[in-house]
């Protein structure tokens, strides 16, 4: 059959400098290329946004109006386009009401199953839904949670009672309501909390009232002593405590979050629905299953009107298995998904499907993927490619790239130093070509010599969280630490949950977008704008607001925006130049102000490496040195946020807060969007912030990041409830000894 191709001439979006490309169909092709240099511009801006379009354009003017409008891409001709399926890094979202189950519909068809086999057997398959009002939970509203108390604040299981174990101040040591605790007889007030038993626990914590006999001055004195949780709750949060005294409120706030609902203990559901079980279990029980373990009940099931639905069940839950999300449960919350899990359930939505001659369009599917689960994902794209599909992915792990059919390399820099097609062809000639990538593919990589010894240690104690098996860890301070593990070990609730909010004051880099309105830059992100803005104040004796085009400089007819928009009803919005500034956002007045020569209009339209040299106010070579550092030298000052890739908005992060010293850094898969090429320059930014005086933390599973740490600390041994344990903790040359170590096997 002879080979077809999606034929693109004369791309010019964003960056792109009149590219001309053939990609060929029902093939895997890998763009690649350093940050920033134009792999999106054509990969999302070009191809999809004109499949997308095109689709669209099949429907009524009528239906138009409630569909997302694409306009034209900037490009002399796209031909040969299938239809588009893009599978993004967004994260999910939906709120509490939406789960794992819920949007891959697996749940729906766990409670089509319910209804149909569960015993006893309560009516139709709405009655277990968590969103209708004749399934949920009257207590909760089908959310699963009340306002309650916070356990990990309340208590501290390494001590025993007599050590001050309850930490809410009405039971400080020798006060009133602690020597009622002591005195019930009920506890060993001098065993630690973590060696209570289960029943001691819900004693102490939500214990009727229960009389005890005491003694006060020698006489017979009865007391009540009632569970901790159970009498907090009376007096602080079924009472509304704002008419309490300020003090008081103050004393209570850190102890309150949300809990559990007391009526369905987190399920969600109707105690009908509840009643309801299939094998002894019911529906809430086995969507609080990990994956691995529910799809083997399922397969127990062996009643002959279930024969479908268990089939139907089976197929997607092993879906989810075969793409590494075996850890999750289907009842977790969509939204506290990270991107690279969210990206993967959308995947397990599209593996189902029978279409064929589909464009499939991937943005870095190897993100959170430890090195182990990374074939698992080339799989994947090989089923899609082999099923008639034309797969085109965005990616820069070196183990995805191999997994290429034909490989388009980007570059050769950032920003306008790229936007050009530097390689296109065999995964073996790129090794072969001296692009960027393909030195950098070449290169072996070695552990660092030298490790620097911790200044202290910051100490995490009896965590439990989500997975968390009551960890204990130190992590060191003044050294570059990196937590590291499959997906799903608790790398991040140990890190971004029970650490932070132990260290409320940490610095954190982590994933969620910078502001992306059509008005913010990197000029105003950094706060530069605000300098640049006194500086031409300054110089020309006016106002600073004069120089703000979201103030009193904007131009009149584009409000600042530098562009007009038509609506043309039903149609695509037109966007034109504004007439009268020339796209340039500021009155004529404002532009006739120079500062060395420049007008501000002429400073935003600067790349950052330009204005370095430009200017010598302090505060302003500060912050745009840090943006250079970071690699970002080929940004704009006044380019959009909403241009900028994920690995860029991340460094902008770090850029505004790379001047703090003595602080501790926290940062979440800081490699996410990066090139080979930039991590080498990300690695010596994390030196450079240690060698300051600062503490650093980074989740990642990138090998280079790992062999650059001065200490790790591995999670594992796998995900979910298999997971969630310390298994190693020392030096990148230590763990290569280390066998049960799956990131050992990938370091060596």
């Amino acid at each position: 059959m002879t080979q077809e191709y999606i034929e693109i001439r004369g791309a010019r979006e964003n960056n792109l400098k009149n590219v001309s490309l053939r990609i060929p169909k029902r093939k895997i092709t890998i763009f690649t290329g350093v940050s920033g240099s134009g792999k999106s511009s054509i990969v999302f801006d070009t191809i999809a946004t004109e499949a997308q379009r095109l689709l669209y354009e099949n429907f009524s003017m009528f239906v138009r109006t409630f569909l997302p409008r694409y306009s034209q891409p900037d490009a002399d001709s796209i031909e040969n386009l299938s239809m588009a399926v893009v599978v993004d890094q967004k994260r999910l979202g939906g709120g509490v009401h939406s789960t794992l189950g819920t949007i891959t519909d697996i749940f729906t068809v766990l409670r089509l199953l319910f209804s149909r086999v569960g015993q006893p057997h309560i009516g139709n398959y709405n009655l277990f839904s968590f969103n209708d009002p004749n399934g949920m939970c009257p207590e909760c509203s089908g959310v699963g949670r009340k306002i309650g108390v916070d356990l990990e604040r309340f208590l501290d299981p390494s001590k025993s009672l007599n050590e001050g174990a309850i930490l809410f101040g009405d039971y400080a040591v020798g006060s009133w309501d602690w020597s009622i605790c002591t005195q019930s007889g009920l506890f060993d007030n001098d065993r630690k909390l973590a060696e209570y038993s289960d029943e001691e626990m819900r004693l102490l914590l939500y214990s009727e009232p229960y009389k005890v006999k005491t003694e006060v001055a020698g006489k017979p004195f009865n007391l009540t002593f009632e569970g901790v949780v159970s009498k907090f709750t009376r007096k602080f949060i079924t009472r509304d405590v704002s008419g309490m005294s300020e003090r008081t409120q103050k004393a209570v706030a850190p102890f309150i979050t949300m809990a559990p609902c007391p009526l369905c203990h987190g399920a969600r559901l109707s105690q009908a629905a509840l009643s309801s079980r299939i094998n002894g279990l019911n529906i809430a029980e086995m969507a609080a299953m990990e994956v691995d373990e529910l799809i083997e009940v399922i397969r127990q099931i062996d009643d002959p009107v279930a024969a479908p639905m268990v089939a139907t069940l089976t197929e997607r839950l092993q879906h989810l298995i075969d793409i590494g999300l075996e850890y999750l449960s289907l009842n977790r919350e969509t939204d506290t998904l990270s991107g690279g899990e969210s990206q993967r359930v959308k995947m397990v939505k599209h593996l189902s499907g029978s279409l064929m001659d589909v464009m499939y369009i991937f943005d870095e599917p190897s993100v959170g993927l430890h090195p182990r689960d990374v074939h698992r994902m080339n799989e994947l794209l090989q089923k899609l490619r082999d099923k008639g599909n034309t797969v085109i992915v965005v990616e820069h792990d070196p183990d995805v790239i191999r997994a290429a059919d034909h490989v388009v390399d980007v570059g050769p820099l950032a920003g306008s130093g790229g936007g050009q097609i530097v390689y296109e062809g065999s995964f073996a000639g790129l090794l072969d070509s001296e692009t960027i990538t393909g030195r950098h593919m070449k290169r072996t990589l070695s552990i660092k010599e030298g490790f620097r010894a911790p200044k202290g240690a910051l100490t995490i104690s009896g965590a439990r969280l989500n997975n968390l098996q009551n960890v204990t860890v130190d992590i060191p301070k003044g050294v570059l630490t990196v937590v590291t593990g499959v997906a799903g070990s608790g790398k991040s609730s140990l890190i971004n949950h029970v650490f932070l909010r132990q260290h409320p004051d940490a610095i954190v880099i982590d994933q969620t977008p910078v502001g992306v309105s059509s008005r913010s830059n990197p000029a105003t992100y950094t706060g530069i704008m605000d300098d640049v803005r006194k500086a031409f104040a300054s110089a020309n004796k006016v106002s600073p607001s004069l120089f703000s085009f979201n103030s009193k400089g904007a131009c009149e007819n584009c409000q600042g925006l530098g562009v007009v928009y038509t609506n043309v009803a039903f149609l695509d919005e037109v966007k034109t130049p504004c007439e009268v500034c020339g796209g340039k956002r500021f009155k004529e007045e404002v532009l006739a102000y120079t500062l060395d020569g420049r007008s501000i209009s002429d400073v935003l339209a600067m790349r950052v490496d330009e204005a370095l040299a430009f200017f010598s106010v302090k505060e302003i070579v500060k912050r745009l040195q840090a943006m250079s550092d970071v690699g970002l030298g080929y940004l704009g000052l006044g380019q959009p946020l909403s241009t900028l890739s994920g690995g860029e908005c991340q460094r902008i992060k770090l850029a505004s807060e790379l001047h703090k010293k003595g602080s501790i850094y926290v940062l979440d898969e800081p490699t996410t969007g990066l090139h080979m090429s930039d991590i080498a320059h990300l690695v010596a930014i994390l030196n450079r912030l240690v060698d300051a005086g600062n503490t650093v933390i980074v989740i990642e599973h990138n090998l280079e990041v790992i062999r650059s740490a001065d200490w790790i600390i591995d999670m594992g041994p796998e995900g979910g409830n298999k997971g969630g344990r310390v298994i190693f903790e020392g030096t990148p040359r230590q763990i290569l000894s280390a066998d049960h170590s799956l990131t050992s096997r990938y370091l060596r």
